[in-house]
């Protein structure tokens, strides 16, 4: 299959609004020759260039197999309306940034999926390469098409349309699996053979190969492997020690949401916030050492002239050296006038000094804390503790070290909780903005950013009914009410957003069809606030016959199957069921860095062991 013409493509994006989204060509791009290599692999995000570009994990991936001699890969991203209206008129098949193929010609399709919004977009993006959207549809001629991300840990949903998952951390399962496929195919074996083999493979999830059943009330009454050489149930790939990180990250031709060098510092979190997937699915925790960080943060900036750095982890400040890596990171760069931002900042977990340091490597900048919950009573129920006498000292220092910019992270619709509750988060914004302007006058600025919580999978929560859509607005009236005329900034998630996430994130695979019906009926780009396509998913449901109560509002029993009880994270489910009780009973854990709970995870994991005793986890 020959790639896209030239002239074709110079004709359609004479047409588009944003042509620098489709070309390709950007400094640090890698374009090998496609006859040399035997496997050719394309690596889609399912949004538009400019929310996918600067993803991480997609760099990542791409860097890594790249530098496999056999291996080829290439990126490609969802087209906006404008060029898919363009190259539907025309027949032309959706391509990659690099060799301007189409996606048909790779022999490895893989998808990120890092949150449930975007899996309207994964099935338009297979139509438009003219792939078949049901993997059971799908024959030899066909590329493979595989998932991974933080939305795999629940893949039921999307079942049907892939024809594996990687569950867990994809830098070293990933080009085993090229090369797994590379090698059946080439001797000979057929899809359904294949397929099997992979599923032999620690961390892949072959979805076809097990059978769903189901209990009269609706809810699953077993998982079961179709043919005995298929594993009962898949866990997690993690490696134990973080990978190389890439350095020649790929410059975009256009603005994106992250024009910054990003660099992972540490991953995975030991907080044990029982609201938080994010901390359950990356344990454990590690860190790369300062040493590491500098020398990529030289190599990152030579080889692409970004003018900020971003130190990202779950939790940055909880980086056991993040005050001597902040430092170094000062004394090393401070002339070459880079900005530094730790995105993720923890109240208990920094000090005044890395206060002073941050205000050092970004001045002018914001600050960001994420309370979560302003009453003791919520704090402890989600194992978040915070005394309100630390957090307002924490705001007065910000203030008197000269920040006036500061954000705060907030959420509603956790379990138990009241409008009293609801009412502690619009006190605690309006006694920040007073201690503010006590400090520092009518210039601060003070923002409210406030999510809607979501019983995620794989948590202590994930038991927990939704809040109603109705109960979710009263809360939001609250608070917008309660800020009008303050001064006092309020930002928001729209209650119909957080139910269809709500739907994707805790369904079963049933729930294939009504993503199949609504894509049919336009959905797409679901996580724009500007498409409103929550009629569409209603009627989606009304069409195949579900009822969408049954995925949000329905308080689980604790021993009924989960959709995603078959893959497991390695904290087993008696731990988060404990949990749960704790949280019921007013009780907290602490930092598990300083004392094990036993959540199974260094279990599941012998090659990840403490590197000194209540330090952090890392290589052996």
């Amino acid at each position: 299959m020959q790639n896209l013409k030239s002239i074709d493509l110079e004709k359609i994006l004479y047409h588009v609004e944003k042509p620098g989204r489709y070309v390709g060509g950007e400094h640090n791009q890698v374009l090998k020759d496609w006859d040399s290599v035997r496997s050719h692999v394309c690596l889609v995000f399912p949004d538009i260039y400019d929310i996918g570009q600067p993803n991480l994990g997609l760099a990542i991936l791409y860097d890594i197999l790249n530098k496999q001699p056999d291996i080829l890969a290439e990126r490609a991203f969802a087209p906006w309306h404008d060029l898919e209206t363009e190259m539907r008129q025309k027949h032309l098949p959706l391509f990659s940034l690099e060799s301007k193929r189409p996606l048909a010609a790779f022999d490895i399709i893989g998808i990120s999926l890092p949150y449930e919004s975007l899996y309207t977009n994964a099935l338009n993006i297979l139509d438009l390469s003219g792939i078949p959207l049901l993997s059971s549809q799908r024959n030899s001629e066909h590329p493979l098409i595989i998932a991974g991300g933080q939305a795999c840990f629940n893949p039921e949903p999307m079942a049907d349309f892939f024809d594996a998952f990687v569950i867990g951390e994809g830098e070293e399962v990933t080009p085993r699996v090229v090369r797994l496929y590379d090698l059946l195919k080439s001797s000979g074996k057929d899809r359904s053979e294949i397929l099997i083999a992979l599923s032999q493979v620690p961390g892949v999830y072959v979805p076809s190969l097990y059978e769903v059943a189901y209990a009269q009330n609706g809810t699953i009454s077993d998982v079961m492997p179709k043919f005995s050489a298929v594993p009962s149930f898949v866990t997690k790939q993690i490696v134990p020690c973080l990978p190389p990180h890439p350095t020649k990250l790929i410059v975009p031709n256009v603005e994106t949401v992250h024009d910054r060098l990003s660099i992972e510092i540490m991953r995975g979190c030991t907080r044990g916030c029982r609201f938080c997937h994010a901390g359950i699915v990356n344990r454990p925790v590690r860190e790369r050492p300062i040493d590491e960080i500098l020398q990529i943060i030289e190599d990152g900036l030579t080889a692409t002239g970004y003018e900020e750095i971003g130190l990202l982890s779950l939790s940055s400040s909880d980086h056991t050296q993040i005050l001597e890596l902040t430092k170094a990171v000062y004394e090393r760069f401070h002339d070459r006038k880079v900005f530094v931002s730790l995105p993720s900042l923890r109240i208990a977990s920094f000090s005044v000094e890395l206060m002073d340091e941050l205000r050092e490597l970004r001045p002018g900048g914001g600050f960001t804390l994420a309370p979560e919950a302003a009453s003791p009573r919520m704090q402890t129920i989600i194992n978040k503790p915070l005394d309100n006498a630390v957090f307002e000292e924490t705001v007065r220092t910000i203030f008197e070290h000269g920040w006036l910019s500061l954000k705060l992270y907030y959420m509603i619709g956790l379990p138990g909780e009241t409008m009293e509750d609801v009412q502690a988060i619009l006190d605690a914004g309006k006694r920040v903005l007073a201690i503010g302007r006590q400090l520092r006058g009518n210039r601060v600025k003070i923002h409210l950013s406030v999510g809607n919580f979501i019983p995620k999978p794989h948590t202590p929560f994930q038991w927990y009914p939704l809040n109603s859509t109705e109960e979710l607005q009263t809360k939001l009236d609250l608070l917008k009410e309660g800020t009008r005329r303050t001064g006092i900034k309020l930002s928001y998630n729209i209650p119909d957003s957080t139910l269809l996430e709500a739907w994707l994130s805790r369904g079963d695979r049933r729930l294939g069809q009504v993503i199949l019906r609504a894509w049919q009926l336009g959905a797409k780009f679901d996580a724009w606030g500007e498409n409103d396509n929550m009629p569409l998913w209603r009627q989606a449901f009304e069409d195949v016959g579900l009822n969408p109560d049954f995925y949000a509002f329905r308080e689980r029993p604790l021993d009924e199957i989960l959709p995603w009880d078959h893959l497991h994270t390695g904290v087993t489910k008696a731990f988060l069921r404990r949990d749960l009780e704790w949280s019921k009973q007013g009780r907290t854990r602490g930092d598990c860095r300083e004392q094990c709970y036993a959540c199974g995870i260094l279990d599941a994991f012998g090659k990840v062991r403490p590197v000194s005793p209540l330090v952090y986890w890392g290589c052996p």
